[in-house]
C-alpha cells in the first residue's frame, strides 16, 4: 500500500476513535448532569419553536414551490450574464443568494442542495455557490446584535456592509475553487435570442418537465420542507446541550486561553476571547458575549462581525445535516467561512468611523416590535419583511444582471 494510502487509512481511524469516544462522553456528560442538559435542550427547543420554525419555514415551502413552477430556471436565465463572470456559478445561484441575504443561515443550504439534487449545478458549482450565499439576514443584524445587544442601531451599517462585501469577497476568491474538478451544468436554455424569451421558455420546459399537479407540488413542497425544518431543530438543541455540557466541564476555559493568545498577536483585547468561545459554538450567544465585554467598542464590533460571518458550528452542523445527501464537501465551506470571518472583522474595523458619519446623514429603518405585540402578528410582520428584502435583492441583482448582459452584447456585436 503506498503511503498516501496508510495516511489516508490512519486519519479515517483517528476520525473515528475520536466521534466514538467524543459521543461516549457527552452521554456520560449529560447522564451526570442531567439537569443542566435538560434546561439547555429546553432552551434550544424554545429558540426552535418560537424563531427559527415559523420563520424559515414558509421561505422553505416557498423555494421549493418556485423551483417546481420553473420560476428559479426563469432567473437562472436572466442572472447567468451576472453569477457566471462573477462568481462561476450558473444564473441560478443568484435566487440561492438571495434568498440566504434575505433569510439568514440556513436558507442557503436548504436552496442549494436543491439545485445538486435537481442537477441545476455541478457539485464544484455547489461548493462555490455555498461558500458565499451563507450570510446573516440584514434585520437580524441591524435589529438584533446593533439594537437588541449593543444598543446602539448606527452600528448595524458597519456590520451589515462588512458582512455583505467580505461575503461577496469569498464568492469571486472561491470562482477559482475546483477548476481542475469544474463540469458546467447545462445552461437552463439556448444561448441565442432575447434573453428574456429564453428564460420564459426556460420556466416553460422546466415546469413540463416536473410533470406534478400543483397539489402534488404542494404536498411535497410541506412534506420535504417539514424534514427539514425538524432536522435543524435537532440540531439546534443537540447544540445547545453540547455548549453548555463543554462550559460545565471546563474546555472553554482551554479555548479562551488560545483565543487570548491569538487576541494578543493582533493587538486587541483579551476580555474578548470568551465570546469567541461561545460564537465558536453559537452565533447568538458569541455576539452577545462580545457586546457585554469590558472592551473598547471598535474591537467589540470587529469580533462580532467575525462571529457572525463564522455563524458557529451549529449552524455548520445544520448545513452539514442539510447537503451531506448532495455530495457537496464540506471542507471548502468550512474554509470559506473561517475567510468570511477574518475578512468581515477586517472591514467591520475599517467601516466603524465612516458608517457612523453616513448614518448621520442617511437614517436607517429599524423595526422595533412592541412587547405586546401578539405572536401571530410578529410572525406576519417578520415573514412581510422578509419577503421585502428578498424581491429588493432579485430586482437589484436583475438589474446588474441586465447591465452585464448589454455590455457583453454590445461587445460581441463590436467584434463583428
Amino acid at each position: 500500500m503506498s503511503t498516501w494510502g496508510k495516511s489516508k487509512r490512519y486519519r479515517s481511524r483517528l476520525i473515528t476513535y475520536f466521534m466514538a469516544f467524543g459521543t461516549v462522553f457527552i452521554t456520560i456528560a449529560m447522564v451526570e448532569y442531567p439537569k443542566e442538559a435538560f434546561d439547555s435542550a429546553m432552551t434550544g427547543l424554545t429558540l426552535w419553536w418560537n424563531v427559527v420554525f415559523p420563520a424559515l419555514l414558509p421561505f422553505f415551502i416557498l423555494s421549493e414551490i418556485l423551483m417546481g413552477l420553473g420560476v428559479v430556471h426563469f432567473i437562472g436565465v436572466l442572472l447567468e450574464p451576472l453569477m457566471r463572470p462573477v462568481f462561476n456559478v450558473p444564473g441560478v445561484g443568484a435566487f440561492a443568494l438571495s434568498m440566504g441575504l434575505a433569510s439568514g443561515y440556513p436558507m442557503d443550504a436548504v436552496i442549494t442542495s436543491k439545485f445538486r439534487q435537481n442537477h441545476l449545478c455541478s457539485s464544484v458549482e455547489a461548493e462555490r455557490l455555498l461558500s458565499f450565499t451563507n450570510t446573516a439576514d440584514p434585520l437580524f443584524m441591524v435589529g438584533a446584535v446593533a439594537v437588541g445587544m449593543f444598543g446602539q442601531p448606527k452600528l448595524g451599517v458597519a456590520i451589515a456592509l462588512a458582512h455583505y462585501i467580505s461575503s461577496f469577497l469569498v464568492g469571486v476568491i472561491y470562482r477559482f475553487h475546483g477548476r481542475s474538478r469544474d463540469c458546467r451544468t447545462e445552461e437552463p436554455a439556448q444561448q441565442t435570442g432575447n434573453i428574456i424569451l429564453r428564460a420564459f421558455r426556460a420556466l416553460y420546459k422546466a415546469r413540463q418537465e416536473d410533470k406534478r399537479s400543483f397539489g402534488q407540488l404542494l404536498g411535497d413542497a410541506v412534506k420535504s420542507s417539514m424534514n427539514t425544518i425538524l432536522l435543524v431543530g435537532g440540531f439546534i438543541i443537540l447544540f445547545s446541550v453540547l455548549i453548555r455540557i463543554v462550559t460545565i466541564v471546563g474546555l472553554t476555559n482551554v479555548l479562551a486561553e488560545i483565543f487570548s493568545g491569538l487576541l494578543s498577536l493582533i493587538g486587541f483585547n483579551t476580555n474578548l476571547a470568551p465570546a469567541l468561545v461561545s460564537g465558536l459554538f453559537e452565533l447568538d450567544l458569541g455576539a452577545m458575549a462580545a457586546s457585554q465585554a469590558d472592551a473598547p467598542l471598535v474591537e467589540k464590533v470587529a469580533i462580532t462581525g467575525a462571529i457572525v460571518a463564522w455563524s458557529g458550528l451549529s449552524v455548520h452542523a445544520q448545513v452539514a445535516s442539510i447537503v451531506i445527501e448532495s455530495g457537496i464537501r464540506l471542507v471548502p465551506y468550512m474554509i470559506a467561512r473561517l475567510l468570511h470571518a477574518i475578512l468581515a472583522a477586517i472591514l467591520t474595523f475599517v467601516f466603524m468611523n465612516p458608517a457612523q458619519e453616513v448614518t448621520n446623514i442617511i437614517s436607517i429603518p429599524v423595526i422595533m416590535f412592541p412587547e405586546s405585540i401578539s405572536p401571530i402578528t410578529l410572525w406576519v410582520l417578520r415573514l412581510e419583511q422578509i419577503g421585502y428584502q428578498i424581491a429588493i435583492f432579485v430586482l437589484l441583482l436583475l438589474a446588474f444582471s441586465l447591465i452585464f448582459h448589454s455590455i457583453q452584447k454590445t461587445r460581441f456585436l463590436g467584434k463583428k
